[in-house]
């Protein structure tokens, strides 16, 4: 006679780990439903394949590193103006990531462009991409670190096998010669094989200036530009429009007529 410790030995061996756990409890419940021994089959494997995506997923998740806020369910159009409903929607569809299109978001701070990111960024982790979110520091550090650090030779070997990467605030700080070329050569080995969004709050004719290198940042721009979608963010900082104070019965006057940040006007 088969015993259950027989059955679970073989799905140790085939690496089946959920199935063991459901063996009686699924056993006793097709047995109350009369339950053929296909249809008994059929639903121990689907719940092994749920558990083994939810885990799939959930690995997908933490490697993505997305900052706490990326529901673009709770997305505000009230404080940023620039992509509309219908817009989100469909790049939420990520068809544009079939055909490794680039997004490059571009507005003052707290505007959305993050939220933006991170969110399209789950979106597509939730469809079994690889999806990755990192600041342009983050890429920066990678980029000169590889060499002399096996973690960072991993973090850049994942970023080279990517679906999808989102690099965060890109040319917000000045970026040294040497560290612009790595950065190019990062951006060219994706060219045509992954989705790439950008966030920035500086116009692509500004780039050339924190690169300290015209030539390389029209060779960076050419190819982001090559399939790509500008989407311009404007309208108040949902941050200043949120903020919070530490004495909640006190309303906070502190700030009353400081403008907003602003971007200059974006020449592409």
């Amino acid at each position: 006679m088969i015993t259950n410790e027989q059955i679970k030995n073989l799905c140790s061996r085939l690496r089946l780990y959920a199935l063991p756990r459901l063996l009686e409890s699924e056993a006793h419940l097709a047995q109350e439903q009369g339950k053929n021994h296909v249809e008994f089959l059929h639903d121990l494997l689907s719940r092994e394949v749920q558990e083994r995506d939810s885990k799939d997923f959930q690995r997908r998740l933490k490697a993505a590193a997305l900052p706490a806020r990326h529901d673009l369910d709770l997305f505000d159009h009230n404080y940023s103006q620039g992509i509309t409903a219908p817009r989100l929607r469909e790049l939420r569809r990520l068809g544009w990531l079939e055909q490794n299109y680039n997004l490059i978001l571009m507005g003052p701070s707290g505007t959305g462009k993050t939220f933006i990111a991170a969110g399209l960024v789950y979106e597509a982790a939730g469809q079994g991409y690889k999806a990755y979110m990192v600041t342009m520091e983050d890429v920066i550090n990678t980029i000169k670190m590889k060499t002399l650090m096996p973690s960072a030779m991993s973090a850049y070997n994942r970023l080279l096998k990517a679906d999808l990467v989102a690099i965060d605030d890109i040319m917000l700080f000045p970026v040294k010669k040497e560290d612009a070329a790595g950065f190019f050569n990062l951006i060219n080995t994706l060219h045509e094989k992954a989705s790439l969004i950008i966030t920035t709050n500086k116009a692509p004719t500004e780039w050339g200036k924190t690169l300290d290198d015209e030539v390389l940042a029209s060779a960076i721009l050419d190819r982001l530009l090559y399939h790509y979608e500008v989407i311009k963010l404007t309208g108040q900082s949902y941050r200043m429009g949120n903020r919070k104070s530490i004495f909640e019965e006190e309303k906070d006057t502190s700030l009353a007529g400081v403008p907003q940040p602003k971007m200059t006007d974006i020449k592409m």
